[in-house]
């Protein structure tokens, strides 16, 4: 039997009401008609216009999104014991699906395990967690110790806990801008703030304190396999290096040469550092260039110097109204791309923006081969790593495209 609801309540529009049923978290705040006074952070029932039980969820009202729902199951108690066994099924999902490779891998990634606003990566004996809604960031000093124990329990060595909180969309949260080591019993209030980890038997030093989200990109993991059987014997031009991951797999893999690109001073070097780590930087060469204007520069020169180019660009757009922006950027890029290799060179390209969809990627592909008078064979499509999972029903876990071709 139901249990009786104490929780604030709200009556949505038809359109949330389907989208609820249909497994969409999300809640817009022009689509609820009717609500109770509620506090920030704390959660809300959900009804439709009949007066029909939806779910229950977090409420914001500094959000756009303004609840989050968590559960449409009614008999839900949201007690520390439920927070233990969906964290529980995280866990055990990882540890399915990564075998191996559990020790540096996503272990919470938002909506997709019903933890809306959350992430946590694990790299070795670090967990590096971003906090971006309220109703998360009231529960961390229940979720995050839970999270060690179940780990611990695993005979997992965790440390410590560092939050990297320093991202501009907390505050349309009501939050505040921060980082640092988090504070419990049991867990080291002093972090060194850079780890060495192993991925597909490459070492990377990480700063997961002042490096790109986390510190690591960990969604590309088996993305980086696969551009490694193509690179054997290739001259690699690995554009948008970060800190050297593609280039590392190329040259591991046996590539001739591979130059490592990006813009970023401080990338350039840990890509070298990297590559000194791991005795790989005999074949290599590191330049800091901004990517576009460089290959607009190779171009000019006539020359195919490369018969792998690899395009890993940041997400060009970050919403609905930029898209037509973020294109053209993705399509000059891979149109130069295409220009520049030999006729069988191989080109290895990807978006990682939820916003630039599969179709819009491909079509864009489509045309810039056009343009560039070549024809594209299409080797492997692929998408994030398992660890990131994709709800069919929550187009948002769905971002990353990439794509191996011959040109032709």
């Amino acid at each position: 039997m139901p249990q009786i609801r104490t929780f604030p309540r709200f009556l949505v529009t038809e359109k949330a009401e389907n989208s609820i049923r249909g497994g969409h978290p999300w809640i817009y705040h022009t689509e609820i008609t009717e609500a109770a006074p509620c506090e920030d952070g704390a959660l809300a029932d959900v009804f439709s216009r009949k007066g029909k039980y939806l779910g229950t969820g977090f409420y914001n009202s500094h959000s756009k999104i303004r609840i989050r729902i968590l559960s449409r199951n009614a008999n839900d108690r949201f007690d520390e014991a439920f927070w233990e066994r969906r964290l529980r099924y995280a866990v055990d999902y990882r540890r399915t699906v990564m075998g191996k490779d559990f020790s540096c891998c996503r272990l919470i990634f938002g909506e997709a395990d019903s933890f809306p606003g959350l992430t946590v990566d694990r790299f070795q004996n670090i967990l590096v967690a971003q906090t971006l809604s309220l109703g998360m960031e009231r529960l961390k000093p229940i979720l995050f110790p839970l999270l060690v124990s179940i780990l611990r329990e695993y005979g997992e060595k965790i440390d410590g806990i560092y939050e990297r909180n320093d991202v501009g969309i907390r505050e349309l949260e009501g939050m505040e801008q921060g980082k640092g080591a988090f504070q419990a019993e049991g867990l080291s209030p002093n972090l060194p703030g850079i780890t060495e980890i192993t991925e597909n038997g490459i070492r990377y030093t990480v700063d997961y304190v002042n490096g790109q989200k986390t510190g690591f990109f960990l969604d590309q993991k088996y993305n980086r396999q696969a551009v490694g059987h193509i690179a054997p014997g290739k001259r690699v031009l690995d554009c948008f290096t970060h800190t050297g991951a593609f280039a590392l797999n190329a040259a591991k893999a046996g590539a001739a040469h591979v130059c490592a690109v990006d813009i970023s001073q401080e990338a350039v070097d840990m890509a070298r550092k990297n590559a000194e780590l791991n005795n790989l930087q005999e074949n290599m060469s590191f330049v800091k260039a901004n990517v576009f204007d460089l290959l607009t520069q190779m171009a000019e020169t006539g020359k195919k110097e490369y018969d792998f180019i690899i395009l890993d660009p940041p997400a060009f757009t970050k919403s609905h109204s930029t898209v037509r922006n973020a294109a053209r950027g993705y399509k000059e890029i891979n149109l130069k791309a295409m220009k520049l290799l030999p006729r069988g060179g191989y080109l290895a390209t990807c978006s990682c923006s939820h916003f630039m969809t599969d179709d819009l990627f491909r079509k864009m592909l489509h045309n810039a081969a056009e343009d560039a008078q070549v024809s594209l064979r299409q080797i492997e499509g692929r998408q994030q790593s398992p660890d990131h999972p994709i709800l069919w029903n929550v187009p948002e876990t769905d971002y990353l495209k990439f794509y191996i071709f011959q040109v032709v």
